[in-house]
């Protein structure tokens, strides 16, 4: 949603300009940082695709109905919140700017701590051992 956008994109950036701390990636190394944020973009992708061809929701209170263990669900059990973390590492490599690396690690440590086991317990609860199998053969980030 909109909050999202302004986390992911606007306030990286803002910080960005308003509290440079110290730029430690400059161009050309800084534009490294696009194919990193296309690589995240297309994980998130491939995943929403894959959610789609299931007929099934992203989140389970919104209708998820049916484990996904397909597509980049094969290598990650959470390529979504990969590809957000990617994404946002590549805005901070092509950002350049030292405050602009903290928007990954905290989404990182926010999706790690909080919201995936979160998510985990319910998917337990929802599909039983088809998830504790899938939970012990794919790993949760990579």
């Amino acid at each position: 949603g909109i909050i999202e956008l302004i986390v992911l994109i606007v306030l990286p950036i803002l910080l960005n300009y308003l509290i440079p701390l110290k730029v430690i990636i400059t161009p050309p190394l800084s534009y490294l940082g696009i194919i990193v944020m296309i690589a995240g973009f297309g994980c998130m992708t491939l995943a929403a695709k894959e959610f789609r061809s299931k007929k099934t929701g992203f989140q389970l209170k919104s209708g998820g109905t049916e484990l996904v263990i397909s597509g980049p669900f094969r290598f990650s059990r959470n390529p979504m919140y990969l590809g957000r973390v990617v994404w946002m590492s590549g805005l901070a490599v092509f950002l350049g700017s030292l405050v602009v690396f903290f928007f990954p690690v905290a989404l990182f440590l926010l999706a790690h701590v909080v919201l995936i086991p979160i998510e985990e317990k319910k998917m337990e609860q929802v599909f039983g051992m088809d998830y504790l199998n899938y939970k012990k053969d794919v790993r949760r980030w990579v």
